[in-house]
């Protein structure tokens, strides 16, 4: 059974960090690279980070760069987003995405996890 679960949302302040997680299941994770999405309220769906299957590569969002950090840890099957320097337009619900690099169709979603960043 293929999972992708989140962990480490919650409230911040303007200007503080957070490190999501997400634990990665039933598939064979070194086989896939992975990306962070985020969809706001009455918005679409944006990638934010993706990083390479063995986490040699890395890409981000305009918005984000210099500000959020995309790693994973294949031993322990987990892509992590550190978030730092975080703003009021930063506060979305945060989606975990795993893309086969074989067979692109092939991909799994997580449930997500909400970041509220306010004052």
């Amino acid at each position: 059974q293929v999972q992708l679960v989140e962990s480490g949302g919650g409230l911040v302040q303007p200007g503080g960090s957070l490190r999501l997680s997400c634990a990665a299941s039933g598939f064979t994770f070194s086989s896939y690279a992975m990306n962070w999405y985020r969809q706001a309220p009455g918005k679409e769906r944006e990638l934010v980070a993706s990083i390479t299957s063995l986490g040699g590569r890395t890409n981000y969002a305009d918005s984000v760069k210099g500000r959020f950090t995309i790693s994973r840890d294949n031993a322990k099957n987990t892509v992590y987003l550190q978030m730092n320097s975080l703003k009021p337009e930063d506060a979305a619900v945060y989606y975990c995405n795993a893309v086969s690099v074989v067979r692109a169709t092939m991909n799994y979603w997580g449930q997500g996890t909400q970041v509220t960043v306010s004052s």
